[in-house]
């Protein structure tokens, strides 16, 4: 399967993901340090850089995106402003981008998200509603 990634890190997804057969097409990260440690461990993956200037439809389609987007605001230690937070509101680039993928590619199938436990009670718990069959309802 091919993987590409959002909010890469030091690239924990892209690792697992290798270790059991994926394949690491692309990766987006603005962190220097991380950044350089996902070039010298895929280095084969294309970096795309900025979450918020990445096209969906332009990237390489992957059957699965990965991501772990900001917690700040979603945690109990953070201001639970949810995903309407100065930094967590970057989700919603996150189901941005795979929505234009789908649109003009028809992938990824799958999308997998990590984040804190928070996520699910922080500002009312307005969060997700995935229907694999109708892209249109990836964010309600």
């Amino acid at each position: 399967m091919k993987m590409g990634s959002l909010f890469s890190g030091s690239g924990g997804f892209e690792l697992a993901g290798e270790r059991v057969g994926f394949h690491t097409v692309w990766e987006s990260e603005i962190e220097p340090f991380p950044m350089r440690v996902t070039q010298m461990r895929f280095p084969d993956a294309e970096h795309l850089g900025d979450i918020s200037r990445i096209n969906g439809a332009q990237v390489k389609p992957v059957d699965v995106v990965t991501g772990g987007s900001p917690c700040q605001n979603m945690s109990i230690a953070g201001n639970r402003t949810g995903l309407d937070g100065e930094k967590s509101v970057l989700f919603r680039e996150y189901v941005r981008i795979v929505k234009e993928m789908r649109v003009a590619h028809g992938k990824p199938r799958f999308m997998v998200w990590e984040n804190v436990p928070g996520a699910f009670s922080s500002n009312k718990a307005t969060i997700v509603h995935l229907n694999p069959h109708r892209q249109s309802n990836l964010l309600t």
